[in-house]
C-alpha cells in the first residue's frame, strides 16, 4: 500500500534519478577530475590559477530546461576544450567513453574564468516526463521532483568520500526577466566564491550573491522530511 501510494505521488523518481545519476556517473568521473585538471593545468599555467574551481560545477536549473549548447545559452560562455577522457567497459559496452568539457567565463570586465562545467543530464528526463502523457507530470510536480533531486543528490555526495573536493552544485530557479547573460554570472559568483574561500582576503573583490541561487537550507525547507508520502506542493517557489 505504501509503495502504491509513492509511485502515484511520484516521490520515487527524484529520488531514483539523483542515485542512478551518481552511481552511473558521477562515482565514476569524479575521482577521477582531479588528475585531468592537473594535467591541464602543467599544459596551460595560467588558465586555473585557483585550485579551488578544479572541480566539475554541476548546474542544477529548477525548471530543469538543460541546454544542450552552453555558448548559445550565453554568448559569455565559451567552449574551450575537452579534458582527459576516461574510458571504461560498462554494462556491455567497450570502451565507453566519459570526458568533462571545459569552458571560459567571460565576466563583466572581460576577464576570463576557466572551469569544468555541466548541466545535470537526469534533469532531461524529468522535463521529458512532463511534456509525455503517460508520465502525467504537471509543471508543479516537475519542480518538487527538481528540487527533490538537488538535495537527495546533495546529501548522496557529501556521504562519498570518493568524490569529496571534486564538485560543485549549483541550483538556480531562472530569471523571469530576459538575461542574456543570467547563466554566465550564476557560474561566475560560484567560481569567485570558490577562489574566496581560498583566498582568504581579496582586496576590492566584494561579493554578491545573485538572487536566484538558493542555499541548501533555503532548498531542505521547501521539502518535507518525513518518510511518508507528502503530496507535491511548490507554492514557495
Amino acid at each position: 500500500e505504501m509503495s502504491e501510494m509513492s509511485e502515484r505521488s511520484k516521490q520515487n523518481v527524484a529520488h531514483g534519478l539523483a542515485w542512478s545519476y551518481y552511481i552511473g556517473y558521477l562515482k565514476i568521473v569524479l575521482p577521477r577530475l582531479k588528475n585531468s585538471m592537473e594535467e591541464f593545468s602543467r599544459a596551460n599555467p595560467n588558465m586555473l590559477a585557483c585550485r579551488e574551481t578544479w572541480k566539475l560545477h554541476i548546474l542544477v536549473p529548477l525548471s530543469c530546461d538543460v541546454y544542450d549548447d552552453l555558448e548559445k545559452a550565453d554568448s559569455s560562455i565559451q567552449y574551450l576544450k575537452d579534458l582527459t577522457e576516461t574510458t571504461l567497459t560498462r554494462a556491455g559496452t567497450k570502451k565507453r567513453v566519459y570526458k568533462h568539457s571545459l569552458y571560459a567565463i567571460r565576466d563583466e570586465g572581460n576577464k576570463l574564468w576557466h572551469c569544468a562545467v555541466e548541466f545535470a543530464t537526469p534533469l532531461q528526463s524529468l522535463h521529458a516526463m512532463s511534456q509525455d502523457e503517460c508520465a502525467a507530470f504537471s509543471r508543479e510536480e516537475r519542480l518538487e521532483q527538481a528540487k527533490l533531486f538537488y538535495r537527495t543528490l546533495e546529501e548522496i555526495l557529501k556521504g562519498s568520500k570518493e568524490c569529496a573536493g571534486t564538485y560543485r552544485l549549483i541550483a538556480y530557479e531562472e530569471s523571469a526577466e530576459a538575461d542574456t547573460h543570467f547563466l554566465s554570472r550564476e557560474i561566475l559568483w560560484h567560481l569567485r566564491q570558490q577562489c574566496h574561500e581560498e583566498y582568504a582576503v581579496c582586496e576590492g573583490n566584494h561579493l554578491h550573491a545573485p538572487s536566484t541561487t538558493f542555499s541548501p537550507t533555503e532548498l531542505n525547507l521547501q521539502i518535507s522530511n518525513s518518510d511518508l508520502p507528502q503530496p507535491l506542493r511548490s507554492n514557495c517557489f
